[in-house]
Parts: C-alpha cells; structure tokens; sequence
C-alpha cells in the first residue's frame, strides 16, 4: 500500500490523481490533500477517501471545512503552515500539483521530510530548480516528472545511459492558434484560447498553450530535471499530440513515448512506474492514425516563447519573473481586461524593470515573483507607457 498527499486535489491533474486511486485502492491509500478554496469539492474527496489530514491555503475556507468535517476525524488545517504540515506528513510519495508559486515551499518541505516526489507544479523548477535539484540528491529521494512531455522523456531514458544523450526533443501541440497570423492574434478572445485542440486542462495553462509560454517554462524545467543545457533542448510543434517527447542519443537513436492524450498515463506513471497497470484510455490505433506531423515553433509570432529562452539564457531570478508577470498577465486576460497579444508585452515589461539576482534564495523567489506581479498591474494602470 502506497500512501500519498494529493496537493491541490480539487483541480485538474489533482482530480485525475484521484481518479486513479480509486481504480487501485488495494495499493494507494490517500493520507492527505490540499486544496485553495474549493470547500465543496475537497468535502467531497475527503468524505470518499476519508484522509488523516486536509489542507485548505484560504483560511476561511478551511474554517468552513472544518465545520463541515466535523463529524470526522480529519484534521483540517490551514496558510501555508498547513500546506507544509500536510507536504510533510507521513507517505511515500507527494504529489504536487497546486498551481502558483505557494507550491514551492511544501515542495521543500516534502524533500526534507524524505518523501518522494510526483512533481506537477512548473514553478517548483521554473523558479527555484537550482534549490530544488540540489536538495532532491541530498535527501536521497526521487522526482517524477507528471507533465506529459517530461514524463514521455523519463520513460525514453528508462535503461539508457545519460551521458549518451545528444538533445531532447521536446513537443508542442502549437495550441488553438497555431494556424492564425500574428496580426490575428490581438483578437483572440479567452473563450478561443480556451479550445485547445488535444488537451482537457485547467484555464491557466491553456492559456499558457495558446501562447506557447507553457513549452518554454517547459524548457526551463527540463534542463533543471534532465540536466542537460538549454541548447541541448529542441522544441518541435506536432499537432497531433501522439509522441508526447523524445530522446536522440549520440548514436542518432530517437526514444520516443507515444500514446493518445490523457494526462493519466503520466500521472499513474509517476505513481507506479516502471511498473504500468491498466488504464481505461483510449488506445492509439497506428494504422488509424496515418500521418504525423511536425514543424519548427515560430518565436516571432508566439513572443512568450522567445521571452522564456531570454529569461533561462539570463537565469539567476529571470525565469521567477517571466514567470510570475505571466501568470498575472493570464489571470488579467481571463478576466477581459487585456488582450492576448499584451500577455507578452507585460512579461517582457516585467523583466525589463526588475533587479537582477544571480542565485536567489527562496524568499528573494517569493518576493522577485510578488514584485513582477504588481509591476504587471502598476504598467497596466499607467496605460501600458
């Protein structure tokens, strides 16, 4: 029996995560989950998977919970005091896939307590995966990657040697608007940006696809979890979603991990891998399927991506930046205040304004990001000068 914490069990990968554990509830037992402020969700979860302890980051949804609990036995605790106590409570493995920059502390909290990880949240490596890499050899525990691209390369390294890698092929479905002209671009609205082609994902990151910033954070986390440099790292736009990663080896061997789209067969991966129990998805018929297709990402029409290799190239804070400018910039689309086209202007804005830091600790993390974040809303509020 495998105990694990599900953090952020209320959204996409964390339900899936879930939903995996109720196939095998002979080898998972779920010890605790987080969750923001879905209260009746979370009740739900806890009701059917009865945990030890419930996380919830807003405290007055966790007092709501707390009320609502109270004919069981689940502690429900709360803050960012909460999240670390239930990353650090007693399991196997921790799967992380809250959202946001509050992952990364629970994240350190979890290593140190010797647990491994099921790593879903980008901001852990993004921002701090000189921190985190370090502190994952020290303590002697595993990281497995659950996005679908970094778990396709993790199966292509599966018995191979790593220094006999030559790039990593890393793949982009391109997103709604791989079709559309740059001068479209300024009149997609969120509802357009939400219809991604392949993937059922949370609003953020589909956004994140739509303007291929999501492949260049990407990027920045696969040279942290596969140590290999940044201009070992291809990214190669295939529409069709099949091959979900690749390896080249130095002998011109290519390892490619191929399957229909469904963000559970990384997630059991990462739970169960080598090993590869059933799952109920749909199988991928090659006959079926006749072509592939792939093609080079144009940075000149999707700014985000270009901006992503500047702030890696730039490193140190510059990635926290990029990131944290984008993730405000996303959140002020969804609400309609800008345009697609000013997600890019902002970020690049951001990293022109802020102070360089070479290797920032995890509260210059925090604060780098906090900064980045009311410099998006301050530029906004000046007109964009």
């Amino acid at each position: 029996m495998k105990k694990i914490v599900v953090m952020g069990s209320t959204g996409s990968i964390g339900t899936q995560t879930l939903d995996i554990a109720k196939k095998h509830p002979d080898e998972i037992n779920v010890v605790a989950l987080t969750a923001s402020t879905s209260v009746d969700l979370i009740e739900k979860q806890a009701r059917e998977f009865a945990p030890f302890l419930v996380a919830m980051y807003d405290k007055k949804a966790a007092a709501d919970l707390s009320a609502r609990l109270s004919d069981t036995d689940i502690k429900v605790v709360s803050g960012m005091e909460g999240l670390i106590e239930a990353a650090s409570f007693d399991c196997d493995i921790v799967v992380t896939a809250m959202v946001g920059m509050i992952g990364i502390r629970p994240t350190v909290a979890a290593i140190e307590a010797g647990h491994d990880i099921a790593l879903a949240n980008k901001e852990t490596l993004v921002c701090a995966g000189h921190i985190i890499m370090p502190l994952i050899k020290k303590h002697g525990v595993s990281l497995y990657p659950v996005d679908s691209e970094h778990s396709a390369i993790f199966q292509s390294l599966n018995g191979e040697h790593h220094d006999d890698i030559e790039k990593i092929i890393l793949t982009a479905s391109g997103g709604p608007f791989r079709m559309r002209s740059k001068e479209e671009l300024s009149s997609m609205t969120a509802k357009e940006a939400l219809c991604h082609p392949n993937w059922n994902m949370g609003n953020k990151i589909t956004i994140d696809s739509a303007t291929l910033v999501n492949k260049g954070l990407e990027v920045m986390e696969a040279c942290h979890l596969f140590d290999v440099a940044l201009d070992d790292i291809e990214v190669v736009v295939h529409p069709q979603s099949i091959i979900h990663s690749a390896v080249m080896y130095k002998d011109g061997g290519i390892m490619a991990q191929m399957g229909c789209p469904d963000m559970r067969l990384p997630i059991q991966y990462a739970l169960f891998g080598p090993r590869r129990p059933y799952l109920d998805t749909k199988r991928l018929s090659l006959a079926d399927l006749g072509t592939m297709t792939f093609e080079r990402p144009d940075p000149d029409k999707f700014e985000g991506f270009a901006l992503a290799y500047e702030a890696a190239r730039r490193s140190g804070n510059m990635p926290t930046v990029f990131n944290a400018a984008n993730e405000r910039a996303v959140a002020l689309f969804l609400e309609h205040k800008i345009n697609f086209t000013d997600i890019p202007r902002l970020i690049k804005a951001a990293m022109d304004n802020a102070s360089f830091i070479a290797s920032p600790s995890v509260d210059d993390i925090i604060a780098t990001g906090k900064s980045a974040e009311e410099y998006v809303e301050q530029y906004l509020m000046n007109g964009m000068r």
